[in-house]
Order: C-alpha cells, then sequence, then structure tokens
C-alpha cells in the first residue's frame, strides 16, 4: 500500500526504509544475468559485485562459499553468470543486496564449464598420468608436423628449428585447424606419421585464437587418438594462457609454436660450445689425474726403499748368508763331533770283539756242540781250536791243571 505523507504529516526515514525492506521482501527469488566485477572469498562466505551486461549497474551479493564451489568451472572475475538469488534490503543503511542460492557459467563460462567437465572425466581414466608421458630423443631423426597450411604458426616452427639445426629434417601435414571437421583431419594426419618409423617426434601446432576457435583440440577423440599414439606428441597450440585438453595428454606442451621448435631439436651452437666445454674439462681432468699420479710416483721414488729396492734384499740377504754360514760351522762342527764319537765307538767295540782278541793272538776252543772251553776238565777228546783265520781240529794228548791268577784290576780296566 502506499504511504499517505505531505508535507505537514511526513513520514519517518525509518518508516520508509522498513517499507522498501517489505516490497523487497515481497519480489522473492529472481534469477539475473550479470557479469562478475569483483570476487572476494573469505572463510565460510564470499562476496561479489555483480554488474549489469550493458548498463551502468551494479550490486553486491553473497553467497555461502560451498555454492560457489558448486560450479563446474572456476568463476573468476569478468566471467557471465547467471545466478538465482533473493533481492534483499538491509533497512539500517539502505543497502540492496541479493543472496545468492545458485550460480552458473552464462556463454563462454558455460563452454569452459563443459570442457572442464570433460577434462575431468579424461583425467579420471588415467589419460593424464605423467608416468604415460615419453621422453623426446636428443636428435629426432624426422620430425612430423601437423599445422595449417602457409600459416604462421608452420614458419614459426620450421624456421626456428632450422636455425638451431640446419639439418633437421620435417615430414609436414597440413590440416584444418579451425572449424568442423578439424579434429578429424588432426587424427588422420596424426594416425599416418605414427605409423611412419622415421618419424621420431610428432608437433601439432597452430596459432592464438578464443575458446570456440581451439574447441577442435579439447574434442575427446583427438586426445584419446593422441594417448594412442606410440611416437611422442608436442602439443603447441596458441598462446601461453591457451590450455586446451590437448595439452594435458601430449607428452610436452609447448606454450607457442616457436617454444616447440625450441623443445624439438637442440639448438647447434649451444651444442658445440658444449662438446668444447665438455673437452675442457674432460682435458682439465685427465691433466690432473695425470700430475696426480706423477706427483705420486716422484713421492714414491723418493723413498729409500724404491730409490734402492735391493736395499732390503741385500740385508735379508746378507742375514740368510749369516745363518747359512753358522749353520754350514754348527754342522761341520756337529759331523766333527760325531765322526769322533763314532771313532771312539767304533775303537771300543773293537777293543770288545773276540775277533780283535783272536788276532791278538788268542784262541778259542770249542767243543764239538760248539761250547767254549774255559776248563781243563771239561776238554774232550776231540776239540777245536778257532783262530782269527780258520778252525783246528785238535786231540787232547795231556792235561796240566793250573792255578788260577787273580786278575789285575789297572790292567782289566785298560783292556
Amino acid at each position: 500500500m502506499a504511504l499517505e505523507t505531505s508535507a505537514d504529516s511526513p513520514a519517518p526515514l525509518r518508516s520508509i526504509s522498513g517499507a522498501i525492506e517489505g516490497w523487497v521482501g515481497r519480489l522473492g527469488a529472481v534469477w539475473v544475468e550479470a557479469e562478475v566485477a569483483q570476487l572476494t572469498r573469505r572463510p565460510g562466505y564470499c562476496f561479489l559485485t555483480l554488474r549489469d551486461l550493458e548498463a551502468k549497474i551494479s550490486l553486491t551479493a553473497k553467497c555461502h562459499r560451498s555454492v560457489l564451489d558448486a560450479v563446474p568451472s572456476p568463476i573468476t572475475e569478468g566471467a557471465r553468470v547467471v545466478v538465482h538469488a533473493k533481492p534483499s534490503f538491509y533497512a539500517p543503511n539502505g543497502s540492496l543486496s541479493l543472496d545468492l542460492r545458485e550460480i552458473r557459467a552464462a556463454g563462454e563460462g558455460e563452454l569452459l564449464a563443459q570442457l572442464e567437465r570433460r577434462k575431468q572425466l579424461l583425467a579420471a581414466e588415467g589419460l593424464f598420468d605423467p608416468r604415460l608421458k615419453k621422453r623426446l630423443p636428443l636428435l629426432p631423426r624426422g620430425i612430423g608436423l601437423v599445422t595449417g597450411r602457409n600459416s604462421a604458426a608452420e614458419r614459426d616452427v620450421l624456421e626456428n628449428a632450422r636455425l638451431r639445426w640446419p639439418s633437421v629434417r620435417f615430414d609436414v601435414r597440413h590440416a584444418l585447424m579451425q572449424g568442423a571437421g578439424s579434429s578429424r583431419a588432426v587424427i588422420t594426419a596424426v594416425a599416418e606419421l605414427d605409423a611412419d618409423p622415421t618419424i621420431d617426434v610428432i608437433v601439432i601446432a597452430r596459432g592464438g585464437g578464443s575458446v570456440e576457435d581451439l574447441l577442435p583440440f579439447s574434442d575427446e577423440a583427438l586426445v584419446r587418438a593422441v594417448a594412442k599414439c606410440s611416437t611422442p606428441v608436442v602439443s603447441a597450440i596458441g598462446h601461453e594462457p591457451d590450455t586446451p585438453i590437448l595439452d594435458l595428454v601430449a607428452d610436452l606442451r609447448a606454450s607457442t609454436p616457436t617454444d616447440a621448435a625450441k623443445r624439438i631439436v637442440p639448438d647447434a651452437r649451444e651444442e658445440m660450445v658444449g662438446v668444447a666445454a665438455a673437452r675442457e674439462r674432460a682435458m682439465l681432468a685427465i691433466r690432473g689425474l695425470l700430475e696426480r699420479e706423477q706427483h705420486g710416483l716422484t713421492n714414491l721414488r723418493s723413498r729409500p726403499v724404491l730409490s734402492s729396492p735391493t736395499t732390503l734384499v741385500d740385508a735379508q740377504a746378507q742375514l740368510v748368508e749369516a745363518a747359512q754360514q753358522r749353520g754350514c760351522r754348527a754342522l761341520t762342527a756337529r759331523l766333527d763331533r760325531a765322526h769322533d764319537e763314532v771313532g771312539h765307538h767304533l775303537a771300543r767295540v773293537r777293543g770288545l770283539s773276540p775277533l780283535a782278541t783272536l788276532q791278538r793272538g788268542y784262541a778259542v776252543a770249542q767243543a764239538p756242540d760248539h761250547t767254549v772251553l774255559t776248563a781243563v776238565a771239561d776238554v774232550p777228546e776231540s776239540f777245536t781250536l778257532r783262530l782269527a783265520d780258520g778252525h783246528i781240529v785238535a786231540r787232547r794228548e795231556s792235561v796240566h791243571p793250573e792255578p788260577l791268577q787273580p786278575l789285575d784290576p789297572e790292567q782289566d780296566t785298560h783292556e
């Protein structure tokens, strides 16, 4: 209802604020299309400034953080959105704001949201796993280039690669790089190059453009075709901010076609400088090693044992020779003593031998049974006298007994 006021009966400002709050409250939730002019994230709640797409009108809005996180694609400043909001009027300071209940990306934002969902599904399958990335060869035999005919991307790749390595070989396949049928053309070119055994790297290059222009390089069929390639694939699509899904599945992402040329072949001048530096380091290392070894040999040769290697051997030889002489002298002395001992024993044995007694003129009388006769009473009629050189058979003629004389002790000891 309209307020009844007059100059004589004005309404207080609080009544006007209360009425506006009531009118806004009865408006209910509405769908609003706007542009995000400012976005502030805080714990729990997020605050936005929404601006009309044409008129210079802006409103503040707030929502719980979960509402903003539920949007498939990230909401950034400058993005077009469609929001479901409940208008509210704060009477104490007279400010109008929107309480957001749902946020949806609109226009390019919706397209980015679709690409984000596709990216998440492909990532869940493991197509972007870093462990699946293939390493590029240091110097490829052949490079396959998929690009537009007479495009700036083709010139950038070819010219920069040949400046770095003049003998590089390219196999260029021209394909439609924008619009309907672009992804199928690129898939065909990539398959042909992947089947060529002389191609070691495949480069897909295109200049920059809008999200719609680069949309074919986020095509699911193209992404899966690149994932199945046995040849390393380099993605050089657009400029640095452009990130189609092809960049994620490729074995290497180059920020621009020029960057791709620098990544696929080495710089001949830098390599020559590197080789020269490596040779210099190797020469210094070898020279240092030789100097250390020479210094070590000099130190070793300066030692007495190595300056005259036979010194130790000569000293030991003298010790061995002295020991040998002592051994010979000891052995000779021992043999001499043993010889004397043998002589003494031999003389003693000879002195005690019955044969020696016989050689001195004695004889041994034996009975026929070879027993030695020691008394005249035991002499038989016939007996044998054994001399030093034989024996005599004798007969007893007569017997003359004589008394026994005691032996001289000194004589017995001498004998």
